[in-house]
């Protein structure tokens, strides 16, 4: 027997280490073929397409008729959309122990909503900001009543979160009302809703394309600085194209609208993506079929929403 056969006999062989895996985890030993190495494994494909486009036409298709032919059939779908988002914000900050008093939320948001667009299109723009901050105080002050019931302890970050839910979601999407009680405020509420996702789809295309900076890693890892540089021009250009079109505004005006509704568009898509980051979710619920939650389809339109209502009440 010669000295390497003595050695195998008297000692265990070596352990052979195991392959990382993408997130940078040792693989289990039943992934592992001694001698093809990892077996892959089939991913997931994700979101299932046909469901997502069907449940995208049917939410176009009545967004599009109400603001065309029943302006109220859109603040139904905004009271809708305000309430199941709210309750998700609030589900998402519970998981932080930050528990949000939800039932004056639940009931002054439509309130709010539906008294703001009758009272912006019947008197005047700003006898509607006057409803929408006299419901945002009474919901705030209403929720802080509903919280002295609870312990002392938690009240701070639970006061907190009632006020972040009503600010986050209420106050934003209330600003919609108020863009459809412009004059031609159907299409101006169309423009709003063809340049956000016109700055999203942008954003992708040219961040895919040349896309080398991160612009956020932390938060939202495939974001790119040339992406949302590309996104910001694009949708500037078609701003400016679809403004004398559309809404009568100056091609500069329609311009300075589309360049300031993709900024607020990325930072609207990147609050949400930390709110779910930190709360650690995927996606907020699974309301929507193939879309995930009622904030995942409002996150960037949110944070635009004001941006909207403000530039097109003094430019166009």
């Amino acid at each position: 027997m010669t000295d390497a056969q003595e050695s195998e006999g008297s000692a265990p062989p070596p352990e052979v280490p195991l392959p990382a895996a993408a997130s940078g985890e040792t693989l289990p030993e039943s992934a592992v073929s001694p001698i093809e190495g990892p077996v892959k494994t089939k991913r997931s494909a994700g979101r299932n397409l046909p469901v997502a486009i069907a449940s995208a036409v049917v939410l176009l298709s009545w967004i599009l008729g109400t603001l065309l032919w029943w302006q109220w059939g859109f603040v139904i779908f905004l009271m809708a959309a305000a309430v199941a988002g709210s309750y998700e914000i609030v589900r998402a900050l519970g998981r932080a122990k930050m528990n949000a008093v939800y039932a004056p939320i639940a009931v002054g948001t439509p309130l709010m909503l539906g008294l703001s667009y009758w009272v912006g299109q019947e008197i005047g723009q700003l006898q509607g900001v006057a409803v929408i901050l006299g419901g945002l105080a009474l919901m705030i002050v209403a929720c802080l009543v509903g919280r002295l019931r609870g312990p002392v302890r938690g009240f701070m970050g639970d006061a907190a979160a009632s006020v972040f839910t009503i600010g986050y979601l209420p106050l934003l999407l209330s600003t919609l009302t108020l863009l459809l009680a412009q004059p031609e405020g159907s299409l101006r509420v169309i423009y709003y809703f063809l340049l956000v996702p016109c700055s999203d789809t942008a954003a992708y295309a040219v961040g895919s394309l040349l896309g080398k900076h991160k612009l956020a890693p932390h938060i939202s890892p495939g974001k790119t600085w040339e992406g949302f540089i590309g996104a910001v021009v694009i949708t500037a250009i078609v701003g400016g194209f679809l403004g004398p079109l559309m809404i009568g505004a100056q091609w500069w005006a329609g311009a300075i609208v589309g360049g300031l509704l993709s900024v607020a568009a990325t930072v609207g898509d990147l609050v949400e993506s930390m709110i779910k980051r930190d709360a650690g979710m995927k996606d907020m619920s699974k309301l929507v079929p193939g879309h995930g939650g009622a904030m995942d389809r409002l996150d960037s339109l949110l944070v635009a929403a004001p941006f909207a209502w403000a530039s097109m009440l003094l430019l166009v």
